[in-house]
This record gives structure tokens, C-alpha cells and sequence, in this order.
């Protein structure tokens, strides 16, 4: 059993590598200051990903400040004050199954009430609403079972010494889940910047040069920038390099964003 879980390891970190060394090996000759730092021209055949780039950033941070302390909230709800029973019991299923819904129904979902119902357009702020939501699960998934590894003793020593129950959740038991609960926020962010189909509804459009000015202004973004390219270009195998350098930028921009959120809860961890 331990050779087995060894090979699957292996492999999986194998495959990982590989796919790594592939874009880097075919992005890396189309990396310059020039991509980083001007936007596409050209028919999008030359030029750069700058407002790719900033428009990725603004929507996976947004989508976090909107998920993560609903989720948190959420958690601390579901394991803290709920009494256990069948409606605990059908909300954890709900949360479950939505963590497996594929993104392009939250891009529906998001198409439907925050472009047209709450009239947002595409924008965004729909962008943020709906990768929000698409991360939620994950988050209080995470955070829920961040809040059950914490001793109960915590929770009993707090209570003894006179502390209200609000004053122990936000006091002690917190602080000391929070290091657990920024995994979910590491694999929220990591999902969130790399989804298409949730924001090719909402907030991604095909080509814009300005950087946006407000939360209802739309934005190009990373990963539905490679799909229009590889797909929608007059002149695909010419975008070809450009394809592979933005994947690549992609995946370092995801993994400096996961370093951060890392470093931080290494810290939390050291305090608590």
C-alpha cells in the first residue's frame, strides 16, 4: 500500500514537472518587459499582457475579499452555534456539491443575477461577485474543519476563566484556526485566477488597452486572454509563443500570490 501511494505521488508529481517544464520551455522566448508592460496590439498578435495581468490580480484579490469572511462567517456559524441536526446536516451537503459544480454554471449563475438582474453588466464587480461565490465552498470547507482541530480544551480553559463564548471564538479559538482557515483562502485564489468560463460571462471581454477606473468598468484577464488567442485569433499559430508566455505568466502570477498568502500564515503559525 505504501509503494502504491508512493507510484501515485510520484506520478502525479511527475506530471506537474512536466507540464511546467513544457510552458516554460515554449513561454519563456516570448517573456520580455515589453509583454509585461504593454498592452496586446495588432490583432492582438504583438504587443503585451499588461492589462491581462492587472485585470487577474484585481479579480482573484476581489473575489477573495468577498469570500473569505463569508466563509469564515459561514464556518464559525456551522460548527460553533449550529445545533446539530438534519437542516446542519442538509447544509453541509449543499456546500459539498457546490464545491463540484463546474464553473461554467457559476458563470451562468453570475450572467443571470448580477449582469442582468441587479443590472452590474459586465463588469468587475460581477466578476468579483461570481468567483466569490465559486470559492465559497472551498473556503468554508477549509475553515470549518481549521475550527475542529482546534482543542476544546481552548474553548473550556477560555470559558472557565469568565469569557463570554463570543469573546472565546474571536479571542482564542480564532486566532488559533486562522493559519488553517488561509489554506482554503491558498486554494481559493489559486482557482480563482485561473477560472474562464466563470468570468467570460461577467467580466472578461474580448480586448480593451485602458486599465479599468471603477469596479463597474470591464477587464481583460490572464487565462480567457490564452482561450481567445488559441481560439478566436485570425492568426493562431502567430500567437502560439504568446499563448505559451502568458500560461506562464499565469501560473507564476498564481504561485506569487499563493507565496504571500503562504508567508503569512507561516507567521500566524509561529504566533500562535
Amino acid at each position: 500500500m505504501f509503494n502504491m501511494f508512493r507510484t501515485a505521488a510520484l506520478i502525479n508529481g511527475l506530471a506537474l514537472v512536466i507540464i511546467c517544464a513544457y510552458l516554460f520551455y515554449h513561454g519563456i522566448p516570448a517573456i520580455s518587459w515589453e509583454f509585461l508592460s504593454e498592452a496586446p496590439r495588432d490583432s492582438m498578435t504583438a504587443g503585451g499582457i499588461f492589462p491581462c495581468i492587472v485585470g487577474t490580480v484585481i479579480l482573484g484579490l476581489g473575489s477573495m475579499l468577498v469570500a473569505f469572511p463569508l466563509g469564515v462567517g459561514s464556518a464559525i456559524y456551522l460548527h460553533e452555534y449550529a445545533r446539530p441536526g438534519r437542516i446542519v446536516r442538509i447544509l453541509r451537503l449543499g456546500i459539498n456539491n457546490l464545491a463540484g459544480v463546474p464553473s461554467v454554471v457559476f458563470g451562468l449563475f453570475g450572467l443571470g443575477l448580477f449582469v442582468t438582474a441587479f443590472g452590474f453588466g459586465v463588469s468587475i464587480l460581477s466578476g468579483i461577485l461570481t468567483l466569490g461565490f465559486l470559492t465559497l465552498p472551498v473556503i468554508i470547507g477549509t475553515s470549518e474543519e481549521a475550527l475542529r482541530s482546534v482543542p476544546q480544551t481552548y474553548r473550556e480553559a477560555s470559558l472557565g476563566l469568565g469569557a463570554t463564548k463570543f469573546q472565546t471564538i474571536f479571542r482564542v479559538v480564532l486566532p488559533a484556526a486562522l493559519p488553517g482557515m488561509l489554506t482554503g483562502s491558498i486554494l481559493g485564489i489559486s482557482r480563482a485566477a485561473g477560472e474562464t468560463a466563470a468570468i467570460m460571462f461577467t467580466a472578461s471581454v474580448f480586448f480593451t488597452p485602458e486599465l479599468p477606473t471603477s469596479f463597474m468598468d470591464d477587464v481583460m484577464a490572464l487565462p480567457y486572454h490564452i482561450y481567445v488567442l488559441a481560439t478566436a485569433g485570425t492568426e493562431i499559430e502567430k500567437t502560439r509563443p504568446l499563448q505559451y508566455g502568458t500560461a506562464l505568466v499565469l501560473i507564476a502570477l498564481v504561485l506569487g500570490m499563493n507565496m504571500v498568502t503562504i508567508w503569512i500564515r507561516a507567521r500566524l503559525q509561529k504566533k500562535h
